[in-house]
C-alpha cells in the first residue's frame, strides 16, 4: 500500500505576497519529491477580517463601504496573481469572476439590511477561496502540476454557522471522491482551509483559525503520513516569545501536551488541530514558512523523557467568575445549573475550583457576561473579577513525578494565586492570577524550569503511572 500524502497547511503570512508565496510553492515542491503532497492555505494575511467588516457594512446598507473594500481587495488579489502567475489573464479572470459573486452577495445582504452568520461565513469563505486560487496558479508556473479544489466540495459540516463542526463520515466520502482522483493523477491539490458546506451545499466555516483544523480532518480523511503546519516561528516555543526572550523550540511534543498548550493560549496552533490527527495517529508537525531545512516541532504520539515540563502557556485579559451560595452549593444539581448557564450563553470555560460554599470559573469570551450573571444570580450570589491571567505549565513530566506540581507552585510563591488547577490527566498545573503579573510569573517561572544552565531535577519514569 502506497504511503499517504503529506498535508501542508500554510498561514495568512505564509500567503501574504508574492515573495511568500514563492516560498510556500518551493515548500510544496520539496515535499512532492518524497511523495504525494496537499496544500491548504488560509487567507492572504488581514483578507478574513477586512471580509467580516464588509459584511458589517453591507448589514447598515452602506454601499459606498461596499464597492471601496471590494475594489481594494480585488486590486491586492490581481496583483499578487499577475506576480506569480504564468498566465496573468486567465487567472485575474477567474479572481474577476469570484469577485462579481463577492460584490453581488453584498449587495444582496445591504438590500435585507441583515448579515446573518449563513451570510457571513459565505462572505468570509472568499479569502480562502480566492487564495487558494492563486497559489494553484502560483504552483502550476512553477512547473508543479497542481490542480485547484473547492474546499466546500471536499469538508462537509453540519450548520453551525461560524463554528461549524465537521462531519467526518460525509467528509471522508467527499474527500474521495474530489481530492484523491487528483493525487492519483499525479498532481498535487490545492485547497482554501476554514471553509466547509453542509450536506445541501451551503457555505460554511469552522472559526477563526480553522484552516489548521481544515489541514487535520484533510489529513485525516487521506491517511496522512503527516500533518505540516507552516507558519512564521520556528515552531512550537517553552514560552510566548513576546513576554520570554529567551524561550527556545520545542523539538518534540506529545499529542496530549500539544492539546493542552493550543487550549491554554499557544496561538501557533489551533486547540481542534491534533483531534483529528490523534483519531489516526498522524504526526503533526510546525515549521516556519520563512526557513529551508527546519525540523520545528514534531507532535506524536509520545514525547521523549528529557526534561520535567514541555512548555508554559497563558491567556491574558480572562474574566473569574465566582458563584457562592451556601443554601445550594451541596444541594443535587447545582453545579450542573452552574454550567448550564454558561453553555447556553456559549461561553467555554477553562479553569474550575470549588471550595464548600462557592465554585469559581473562568472565562475568555465575556460578551455575554451580564447575561450569564443575571442568570447566575436568580440562586446564588455572583461576583465578577476582570483583568486576570491563567497561567498554565504543561508536561507529561507532571504525569510521571508528583512532586512536580508542588515545584511548579513553589516557584510562584511570590505571586498572588486567585485559584490553582491540576487537569484530570495530571499534564498540566494550571493557576490564576492578576494580569498585570502574569509575564513576570511567566518569565520566572520559565527561568527555574527553561533556561538553558536551569538546574533541573530529573523526572523519575515509573514514580507515577
Amino acid at each position: 500500500m502506497s504511503p499517504g500524502p503529506v498535508v501542508l497547511k500554510f498561514g495568512g503570512t505564509s500567503v501574504v505576497d508574492a515573495e511568500a508565496i514563492g516560498r510556500l510553492v518551493r515548500h510544496v515542491s520539496e515535499a512532492r519529491q518524497h511523495g504525494p503532497a496537499v496544500a491548504v492555505v488560509s487567507a492572504l494575511s488581514g483578507v478574513t477580517d477586512r471580509l467580516l467588516q464588509l459584511a458589517s457594512a453591507a448589514a447598515t446598507g452602506n454601499s459606498a463601504a461596499i464597492e471601496a473594500g471590494v475594489a481594494e481587495l480585488q486590486a491586492r488579489h490581481e496583483l499578487v496573481a499577475r506576480q506569480v502567475a504564468a498566465d496573468p489573464e486567465g487567472l485575474t479572470t477567474v479572481l474577476a469572476r469570484g469577485f462579481a459573486e463577492f460584490r453581488n452577495l453584498l449587495n444582496a445582504v445591504a438590500t435585507l439590511r441583515d448579515a446573518s452568520p449563513r451570510s457571513r461565513d459565505a462572505i468570509a469563505a472568499y479569502g480562502e477561496l480566492l487564495s487558494s486560487r492563486i497559489v494553484a496558479g502560483a504552483c502550476s508556473a512553477s512547473g508543479l502540476e497542481a490542480a485547484w479544489v473547492d474546499a466546500r466540495l471536499a469538508l462537509v459540516t453540519n450548520d453551525s454557522f461560524g463554528a461549524a463542526v465537521p462531519l467526518m463520515d460525509e467528509t471522508e466520502s467527499a474527500v474521495a471522491a474530489h481530492v484523491l482522483p487528483v493525487i492519483a493523477a499525479g498532481e498535487v491539490p490545492v485547497l482554501g482551509g476554514y471553509i466547509g458546506a453542509t450536506p445541501d451545499g451551503v457555505t460554511t466555516t469552522l472559526g477563526r483559525g480553522g484552516s489548521d483544523y481544515s489541514a487535520a480532518i484533510f489529513g485525516a480523511a487521506l491517511g496522512a503520513r503527516e500533518i505540516q503546519i507552516w507558519t512564521d516561528v520556528d515552531g512550537m516555543m517553552t514560552a510566548d516569545p513576546r513576554v520570554v526572550p529567551s524561550t527556545h523550540v520545542v523539538p518534540r511534543l506529545s499529542f496530549g501536551e500539544a492539546s493542552e498548550l493550543a487550549y491554554f493560549g499557544a496561538k501557533v496552533l489551533h486547540p481542534s488541530t491534533i483531534l483529528p490527527a490523534v483519531a489516526k495517529a498522524i504526526p503533526v508537525r510546525i515549521l516556519n514558512s520563512r526557513r529551508f531545512g527546519g525540523t520545528g516541532t514534531l507532535i506524536t504520539g509520545s514525547s521523549p523523557v528529557d526534561g520535567p515540563l514541555a512548555a508554559l502557556a497563558c491567556k491574558r485579559h480572562i474574566t473569574v467568575v465566582d458563584v457562592t451560595s451556601t443554601r445550594m452549593l451541596m444541594a443535587h444539581g447545582f453545579l450542573r445549573r452552574v454550567f448550564e448557564v454558561f453553555e447556553r450563553c456559549r461561553a467555554p470555560i477553562d479553569v474550575v475550583s470549588t471550595s464548600e460554599v462557592s465554585i469559581s470559573v473562568t472565562v475568555d469570551d465575556d460578551r455575554r457576561l451580564a447575561e450569564i450573571a443575571s442568570e447566575l444570580s436568580s440562586f446564588a450570589d455572583v461576583s465578577v473579577e476582570r483583568d486576570m491571567a491563567i497561567l498554565c505549565a504543561v508536561g507529561d513530566g507532571l504525569r510521571r513525578d508528583p512532586r512536580l506540581a508542588s515545584r511548579i507552585l513553589g516557584s510562584l510563591e511570590q505571586f498572588p494565586l486567585r485559584m490553582v488547577s491540576q487537569a484530570a490527566s495530571r499534564r498540566n498545573v494550571t493557576v490564576v492570577l492578576q494580569d498585570s503579573v502574569a509575564a513576570a510569573a511567566m518569565i520566572h517561572l520559565h527561568a527555574t524550569f527553561f533556561a538553558r544552565d536551569a538546574v533541573t531535577q530529573p523526572v523519575h519514569e515509573g514514580v507515577a503511572g
